[in-house]
């Protein structure tokens, strides 16, 4: 098992490189490219830049999360072959790169839904929060749905 610390990336996290390397038997960043948009492909540029970014702490990139796949693959869509064509592209520039895991969600329509981003806990931190009540209905099938 390896020692891994999620890193959102320069400009999208208030944590750095530099504070995670504090942290006794980190070895690894899971990381993303947060400016990609499910179906387009990651070059080896934009992945060689986040290893650029990772190799002067001395961390690996092993594990990547959030390779969204596209919505016309999730519900079928005609369109599906070239999201599937860019997305094989894209696992074999992250292999390129030294990645064995590549996590994806496969949720049609919404990725991750929370009503709180920062919701209060007793101790004073927060976390992730979904309360149903807020949204009743969001997740009933309408006749207006998408077509599989």
């Amino acid at each position: 098992m390896k020692m891994s610390f999620r890193w959102y990336g320069e400009g999208n996290d208030s944590v750095s490189l530099a504070d995670i390397k504090q942290i006794p038997g980190v070895t690894n960043i899971v990381w993303a490219l947060h400016n990609k948009q499910a179906g387009e492909v990651w070059t080896k540029h934009e992945i060689a830049e986040v290893q650029i970014q990772l190799k002067p702490y001395g961390f690996h990139m092993d594990v990547v999360e959030s390779v969204n796949v596209h919505d016309d693959i999730k519900i079928g869509l005609p369109t599906r072959d070239e999201y599937i064509e860019n997305y094989k592209t894209t696992i074999k520039n992250l292999k390129e790169f030294g990645v064995k895991v590549i996590c994806y969600n496969f949720m049609p329509v919404f990725d991750w839904t929370r009503t709180d981003l920062f919701h209060p806990l007793p101790d004073g931190s927060t976390a992730l929060f979904y309360e149903k009540s807020k949204y009743p209905n969001m997740f009933l099938p309408t006749s207006t749905c998408c077509p599989i």
